[in-house]
């Protein structure tokens, strides 16, 4: 069931050169001073005439042989040949239901949380999942999900690779510096809940220390990507630290038993941001942020992930979420005790306690890696909250997209932040194609700008704001139409720009344009030369980039997926409501922004920056957001009982 459709779905197509140098002009026309503009009207031309049809042509014939002409390079140069920590850079987390709660038993929680995800990944591995479906019509790409579990992220010097197994038995566990080994199956019977709940309770009131160098391990894995690869050659590569490694990297998944209790108190509006923040980065040595996902289990029962962005993209893992949160609700439930339903088997072998010699020179380097994480995740400035005047209802009767109506606001709040517009980045799917992935819309056009710099201005008639609203807000979905369709702009750029060092063609144009601009987006694409050897495909990733790093994507964002299963009817259980999701920020003087307009009255909000940057401030941004949404509300005149 879950790929009936796979054969059927077309490959993404190649744009023509013409139109997407046409649509990158007109994207940055309002944002470049007329000189500027006219600089890159003359590179463009040369590199429409003179290089592109060569590298066109190339790209063409990639397209014939290859499932997808993006996908693999993709996955390749952008994620997986980034050398900076996953942590906070390409890793983002994903949180609980944060209005209702089953139960306050950490391990009960988890006992349910996990004997889902394994009955999700029995129903993964028999296909038994139904394809979804684009407005419940067209079908949607599935193939991201293979290697949603099983599957880790290995280091390497200059690249690391996805390893994926077909099977897996048990789970890898963290707890107060402790690493354990939990066996899912008696045999070939799948543990019931209660007797997943008794193994991690065993594993709570385990009194054992952690052995030298054990507590921050799992700081390797969010430092530097070389200096892990290098220690994991060095230290983990015989003997017990081997075999104690394996059972991590051969799990299902990872699992966190955090000391610490979060979750949101809607009288504490700092607890849904603090919550983000244990999610995204913990302690930078409780999460095997190698992983493709973490499932984190906090001390008051509240669940959350963090997820590796290689191997798949948000609304995979989300697949997978609203399915456990769904199945843990509405399902399996708990005893008036809140421990899980059902009696434990006591004579279950307990958990393994992983065992390691580490040296002290590994040591050293574990240390050394905890402190460039430390730093990295004490500069994220987080702020998340729950913005209540009104959801999608209102933005119904104002009769526009939900999302050009979020994406309008955005800019108008950041506008009023900075002062200035920048380029921002939308990440929109491409999974109507097959293995499509994502697709950049660049939402700062020229129409949200006029409209933007009217509402500054506060001169103008309310029916002319509105005017300007509706075209920014047109111009908006039909970009988004041209990402979704594999008629974008960035992609096509990107590929061009590696056939380009593929064959050793310099290309102002490219580099100009910045190509490399979303690669700063996860981290990667660090400088020594290329020099265009047909065999050393590998060294493209290590091409100069030239001023492509200039501009990055002062605002990145993204909209979070939801209600993409049915497991239960929102209108009847509203307040089942998970919030969302986040990632770390970009560029070093931006925001990144994701957003889940979760029912018909209330948006989450993520909004983070980086304490380092004198000129941003999330929480700052997050009321100017605040502000923009009921500023553009306020122009259609809905009355306030209808909100």
């Amino acid at each position: 069931m879950l790929y009936s459709f796979q054969a059927s779905l077309p490959k993404l197509p190649v744009p023509s050169v013409p139109a997407t140098v046409h649509r990158y002009l007109e994207s940055v026309q309002h944002l470049l001073d007329d000189e500027e503009y006219c600089r890159m009207e003359v590179l463009a031309k040369e590199f429409q005439e003179k290089t592109a049809p060569r590298l066109q042509k190339y790209l063409v014939l990639k397209s014939w042989w290859a499932t997808n002409y993006v996908s693999d390079w993709w996955e390749e140069y952008v994620y997986l040949r980034g050398r900076t920590p996953l942590m906070v850079n390409s890793n983002y987390y994903v949180m609980d239901l944060v209005l209702v709660k089953n139960t306050d038993v950490q391990a009960a929680r988890l006992g349910n949380a996990v004997h889902a995800m394994i009955m999700y990944r029995r129903k993964l591995d028999r296909e038994e999942i139904k394809p979804v479906m684009a407005l419940g019509i067209v079908p949607m790409c599935s193939y991201q999900m293979e290697r949603m579990f099983n599957t880790t992220r290995i280091p390497g010097k200059d690249a690391d690779v996805l390893q994926h197994l077909t099977d897996s038995r048990h789970v890898a566990v963290y707890h107060k510096g402790r690493f354990f080994k939990v066996w899912l199956y008696e045999g070939s019977h799948l543990l019931k809940p209660r007797d997943l709940e008794m193994q991690f309770q065993r594993i709570l009131d385990d009194p054992s220390p952690p052995q030298p160098g054990e507590e921050r391990l799992a700081a390797l894995t969010a430092g530097g990507r070389v200096e892990w690869a290098q220690a994991r050659q060095a230290f983990f590569s015989s003997g017990k630290n081997k075999a104690a490694l394996d059972a991590i990297e051969r799990a299902a998944f990872f699992v966190a038993l955090d000391e610490e209790s979060h979750g949101y108190d809607p009288e504490d509006e700092a607890s849904l941001s603090l919550y983000g923040k244990a999610l995204l980065h913990g302690n930078c040595c409780n999460r095997w942020f190698d992983k493709s996902f973490t499932l984190i289990a906090f001390k008051n029962g509240q669940l959350g992930l963090n997820t590796e962005h290689a191997w798949a993209d948000a609304p995979i893992i989300g697949h997978l979420w609203e399915f456990v949160v769904g199945t843990d609700a509405f399902h399996l439930g708990y005893a008036e005790t809140g421990h899980c339903l059902g009696k434990p088997n006591p004579l279950l072998a307990p958990p393994q306690r992983l065992q390691w010699d580490i040296p002290e020179q590994c040591q050293a380097v574990i240390e050394s890696s905890y402190q460039v994480a430390k730093a990295l995740a004490d500069d994220v400035e987080l702020y998340c909250f729950q913005f209540l005047p009104f959801g999608k209802g209102l933005i119904k009767k104002c009769r526009t997209s939900p999302d050009a109506f979020v994406q309008i606001a955005l800019q108008l709040a950041h506008f009023r932040d900075r002062g200035k517009f920048c380029l921002t980045y939308e990440a929109s799917m491409t999974r109507m194609f097959r293995e499509g992935r994502t697709e950049t819309v660049r939402s700062c056009t020229r129409e949200s700008t006029a409209f933007v710099q009217a509402m500054v201005e506060g001169r103008h008639m309310k029916a002319d704001l509105q005017d300007l609203f509706r075209k920014a807000a047109e111009k908006h979905q039909n970009m988004y139409r041209l990402a979704m369709t594999g008629a974008g702009i960035d992609r096509h750029l990107f590929c061009l720009y590696v056939v380009s060092k593929y064959l050793g063609v310099s290309s102002p144009f490219l580099a100009e344009v910045g190509v490399g601009l979303y690669l700063a987006h996860v981290g990667a694409w660090s400088p020594p030369v290329c020099r265009g050897a047909l065999s050393a495909w590998h060294l493209i990733a290590r091409a100069p980039l030239s001023q492509v790093l200039s501009e990055p994507w002062r605002l990145s964002t993204s909209q979070i997926a939801q209600f993409q299963i049915r497991m239960f009817d929102p209108n009847k259980y509203p307040n089942h409501l998970a919030a969302g999701g986040g990632f770390g920020p970009v560029a070093d003087d931006g925001y990144g922004v994701s957003y889940m307009i979760a029912g018909e009255n209330t948006i989450f909000f993520h909004v983070s920056s980086k304490f380092s940057s004198s000129e941003t401030n999330a929480q700052r941004f997050g009321n100017h957001i605040r502000q923009a949404l009921l500023d553009i509300a306020d122009l259609f005149q809905v009355p306030k009982a209808d909100r």
